[in-house]
């Protein structure tokens, strides 16, 4: 019966562990996913960028599965190169081991605090708050789970049964260390088990060399939860989170037979023995990364060639399934995400001509035109679809009003991208034009504003949130004045004799045009939002009565 009590307080305590940590990483998503999705998305042009990027998103979400899988689907959309990906796994791996330190530093007595903390946090109303509040009752859960686990371990000490097994796995490393591998999987966090390893740690039953080869498994168990969710994904994603995994079985590999050595020289060290498998865990993450590093484009190489790309009609829809078309409610939610489809494609012709016009590569606009027709295609049979639609109700037929015309708009952002702007990056290139310095920002600028806001007029037109809508209202108020402002400076440049003005002159209008048009037809997507409130009128003119 005794024995009974032990296991239930033990798999509860870590059951509160697994909880808390899910807390930790919704309540971060909603308080601050956009920012993180868009650092991450942003911060990678260079390896110690990429490094501090996962480093950052891991500490913040509290699982480094999450960053993993987030960084595959940026590049799946061509937002990260797949060399910085890895990079960004290697930093997402060390913040996950710096998240097991700091928990073990013995500040759970502080649990009661911070979840009251998020409490009133959450209670407070914006939306915002409540994600912080709920990571802090999160966090305020881990500590918890920490003392619970103390005490759930607190008895195994004089365990026969126990004693028995850990001398088992004594013997057999390799036996230990996929039992550890397989506790890190289940539980779809190598914190999770490193925090266990620690709680039997402290009990005094685990040889040194044991802990090492445990914390080695946590590691290898932790990279197979990413590989598992990206099974059904394409190829560019699997090669991110199959690599890790390589990454991290190589390493493992060649740590296993030293585990031994390892730990005579971390007890020869000044380290508290209570804290040597948080303190195993990030020396063989910072040592993994800083051997893996040199090794990324090759890594990123190897797993092209082990995952093919797969063979497909890049133009053919991927969710407008026909039998949906009897059930309005399916049917809509297939045609949202396919238009979603058409918004990532937009999304990445941006990101291309952006790329182009920094650093005149014109390699990056080869495949504008190829991009270009799937999105034609694409909004086409969005149109065909949602006309065969039956519909039950008002409600389906405003919806598909909003998923066409928002499908329509993408579309003539993608002419503007292909008639327009790639173009003039072209002409800019090929004649070797160089913008004012003030004029090269002023645009460098817009371009990025301009993603930025398709990024969140995916989410507006997912979502319908009333003020992220509002928000983008107000965005086509800065884009104006923005225009404006740098036709303004431009001419006056004009005025001053600068000859690169003098030079760009035309160019440079017709770029601030047409990124002007196309900012247009992204905020279009909060109109039936802010109409349904009554917010819109007719027509802009004011009443000169």
């Amino acid at each position: 019966m005794t024995s009974t009590i032990v296991m239930i307080n033990l798999f509860g305590a870590v059951a509160l562990l697994l909880f808390g940590l899910a807390q930790v990483k919704d309540g971060v998503s909603r308080a601050f996913g956009a920012k993180l999705r868009t650092g991450l998305a942003t911060g990678t042009q260079t390896g110690l960028r990429s490094f501090l990027s996962g480093f950052v998103a891991t500490i913040a979400l509290q699982s480094s599965t999450a960053t993993a899988l987030m960084t595959a689907s940026f590049v799946e959309r061509e937002l990260i190169k797949p060399r910085m990906a890895q990079i960004v796994l290697l930093g997402a791996n060390v913040g996950t081991a710096v998240t097991a330190w700091i928990v073990a530093t013995g500040i759970e007595w502080m649990s009661p605090l911070v979840i009251l903390a998020g409490i009133v946090l959450y209670r407070s109303g914006s939306t915002s708050r409540q994600g912080g509040g709920t990571a802090l009752i999160g966090i305020g859960l881990m500590l918890l789970s920490l003392h619970l686990l103390s005490g759930a371990t607190e008895p195994m000490r004089q365990s026969p049964a126990l004693a028995a097994f850990i001398g088992l796995l004594d013997n057999a490393w390799p036996v230990a260390l996929v039992f550890s591998a397989g506790i890190a999987f289940i539980s779809s966090s190598s914190l999770a088990a490193a925090v266990l390893i620690l709680s039997l740690a402290s009990t005094g039953i685990l040889s040194s060399g044991l802990i090492i080869v445990l914390v080695l498994g946590a590691n290898l168990g932790g990279a197979i939860p990413p590989v598992v969710a990206s099974l059904s994904g394409p190829p560019s994603a699997r090669r991110v989170t199959l690599g890790n995994m390589v990454v991290r079985a190589i390493g493992c590999a060649v740590a296993l037979p030293l585990a031994g050595y390892g730990a005579d020289l971390l007890e020869m060290l000044p380290l508290s023995p209570a804290k040597l498998p948080v303190d195993a865990h990030l020396g063989f993450n910072l040592i993994l990364a800083a051997l893996a590093w040199p090794f990324s484009r090759l890594l990123s190489k190897l797993m092209l060639r082990l995952v093919a790309e797969e063979v497909q009609a890049d133009n053919a829809p991927k969710y407008l399934d026909q039998g949906e078309l009897s059930t309005p409610v399916v049917a809509l939610a297939s045609a949202t995400r396919e238009t979603l489809g058409v918004g990532d494609l937009i999304e990445r012709m941006l990101m291309r001509v952006s790329d182009a016009f920094e650093t005149n590569d014109l390699s990056k606009l080869k495949d504008i035109a190829s991009l270009e027709k799937r999105v034609d295609s694409l909004q086409q049979e969005v149109k065909i679809y949602l006309s065969r639609l039956g519909r039950e109700g008002e409600e389906d037929g405003r919806r598909s009003i909003v998923i066409i015309d928002y499908a329509i708009n993408l579309e003539h952002i993608g002419d503007i991208i292909e008639k327009g702007l790639a173009p003039q990056v072209t002409k800019k290139a090929s004649l070797g034009l160089k913008f004012s310095e003030d004029g090269y920002e002023e645009l460098k600028t817009l371009f990025h504003l301009t993603i930025d806001n398709l990024r969140i007029a995916q989410t507006i037109f997912v979502t319908r949130d009333f003020k992220l809508a509002k928000q983008m209202m107000e965005v086509k108020v800065e884009v104006r004045r923005m225009e404006k402002q740098s036709s303004e400076r431009h001419l006056e440049r004009l005025r001053d004799g600068r000859a690169d003005s003098l030079q760009t002159s035309s160019l440079h209008l017709d770029m601030l045009r047409d990124l002007k048009r196309i900012n247009a037809h992204i905020v279009s997507v909060a109109h039936p939002i802010m109409d349904e409130r009554g917010l819109l009128i007719e027509s802009r003119l004011r009443d000169a009565r």
